[in-house]
């Protein structure tokens, strides 16, 4: 009988031994791994990872949205708008024009009248601020041989001729208030060619030929014979050309 409950003891021993163990062996084991179907059931948010810290234990800073650092360019500004000449205002009416300015006209036209070019010398100033003789060449320092120079006969009347039509143009009073103040017949010279009427053509026509004055469009001004008289009646320049 001893001999029996001493083998029921130690039975009993291996057995709560084995037990023990069981228990501790199932404390030590890893989790059962989780199935695929369980994983993809998860929702999305659950599956979202926060990003890994860097190294030192230090979470990196989220990149900030780009922004254009780039100054804008500014737009084009408008050209400012260009300058333009008033009108240039035709006068036929004489009486208009100082009384200075209407005697050395009147002496002008009387001294053209009288076939003889000599006649225009005592209307001539001279010195630096004088009669400005623009007619072509530099033919001497007499002024009545520079105006006969321009001539198409050798005494000079074609010029006195030109004088005479030129002056019975309407004018244009230009630079008024400057030291180039001045009364310029004919007014041809100071209004743009392309913007004469037809009147006007035939008044300009009266100077020139028609081939004549498509050459000046192609050029671009009038550019035949034009005379100038100051306010104080000073006979200003006498020129042909541009």
């Amino acid at each position: 009988m001893q001999y029996l409950w001493t083998i029921r003891r130690a039975t009993a021993g291996r057995v709560m031994l084995c037990a023990a163990l069981l228990a501790s062996s199932a404390a030590i084991l890893p989790a059962p791994a989780l199935a695929l179907s369980e994983l993809q059931g998860k929702p999305q948010e659950a599956q979202a990872e926060k990003p890994a810290p860097a190294q030192g234990g230090a979470t990196l800073p989220q990149p900030e949205p780009v922004q254009n650092t780039k100054p804008a360019t500014p737009a084009a500004e408008a050209p400012a708008p260009q300058k333009q000449d008033p009108p240039v205002e035709v006068i036929y009416d004489i009486s208009k024009a100082p009384e200075a300015v209407r005697k050395m006209r009147e002496r002008m036209v009387e001294a053209a009248a009288s076939g003889d070019p000599e006649r225009l010398r005592e209307l001539i100033t001279q010195g630096k601020d004088g009669t400005q003789l623009a007619l072509g060449e530099d033919n001497g320092s007499d002024p009545i041989q520079i105006i006969k120079s321009v001539s198409g006969d050798p005494d000079g009347l074609e010029v006195l001729a030109i004088m005479l039509d030129v002056l019975s143009t309407g004018f244009a009073h230009v630079n008024a208030g400057t030291p180039d103040e001045a009364y310029v017949w004919p007014y041809f010279a100071e209004k743009p060619l392309n913007t004469l009427t037809a009147p006007e053509k035939v008044e300009l026509m009266r100077l020139v030929t028609a081939g004549d004055f498509e050459n000046m469009l192609e050029y671009g001004n009038y550019n035949f014979f034009r005379i100038g008289i100051s306010p104080n009646g000073q006979w200003k320049f006498f020129s042909a050309g541009d």
